[in-house]
């Protein structure tokens, strides 16, 4: 897939835009000595695009909303650590970070409510 074809699917674009910040996000905590939140932020940062990739070409629809439920878990993941960063002495701000998750994790709530809805699952 194409990086243009992000720019037709808001959760691609967004989740991956998001996983850019995270990426930059973590170089800075290792060039401040705090790679080891770094590391499982960056884990679970990129990790909510990736799957968001993968539900793309999901075997069915539950398949589907198992993907995505797997990246909203991932961003509720990513919350707890940029929360940690934020509520740190010494660490680089991430409320930018923050806002842009909340955005992203809004989009895969609709989007997962949407779909349960469309197929009757709780």
């Amino acid at each position: 897939m194409k990086i243009e074809k992000f720019e037709n699917n808001p959760l691609l674009k967004l989740s991956f835009e998001f996983a850019l910040l995270i990426v930059s996000y973590c170089e800075l905590l290792e060039i401040n000595k705090k790679d080891i939140i770094g590391r499982q932020l960056l884990k679970s940062g990129t990790s909510i695009g990736s799957n968001s990739m993968e539900a793309q070409n999901a075997e069915s629809k539950v398949d589907f909303i198992h993907k995505l439920k797997i990246a909203a878990k991932e961003a509720e993941e990513t919350q707890y650590w940029l929360l940690i960063c934020s509520n740190s002495t010494n660490y680089p701000n991430c409320d930018a970070l923050l806002l842009k998750l909340e955005s992203l994790s809004k989009l895969l709530s609709s989007i997962l409510s949407s779909l349960k809805k469309s197929i009757n699952l709780k």
